[in-house]
């Protein structure tokens, strides 16, 4: 004849329906302090997932300041680009030493000529 599953196994337990037998106080209390036990590790999860949300929030604040100030410096140097390449043109208007065939040509020193004296 055939027993049961082995006692305290998984399926001793399925098969043991809540309310077809009494539990033991010894049942109860594990019960109990497996919950217990259960909820204080789901608390630590949570503190755990919500103090990494806050780090995730505070490096994104920082971030995206960064990214602003990063964005205000492109601005500066695109204006000091401008400027700088309109004063070459002028430069270029005034000297002709700058002139892309006088690279090629050999001159003894061609800054020299080009700088007040």
């Amino acid at each position: 004849m055939s027993q049961g599953p082995p006692a305290g196994s998984v399926l001793q337990r399925s098969v043991a329906a809540p309310g077809n037998q009494p539990q033991s106080p010894e049942d109860d209390d594990r019960k109990v302090r497996r919950r217990e036990k259960n909820r204080v590790a789901a608390q630590r999860s949570r503190k755990k997932q919500t103090q990494k949300a806050d780090r995730l929030h505070e490096e994104h604040e920082c971030l995206e300041q960064e990214n602003a100030v990063l964005r205000r410096e492109i601005s500066k140097l695109k204006e000091e680009l401008l400027h700088l390449s309109e004063a070459l043109k002028e430069h270029e208007k005034m000297c002709p030493l700058l002139c892309p065939m006088n690279f090629v040509q050999l001159r003894p020193d061609p800054v020299a000529s080009c700088l007040p004296r």
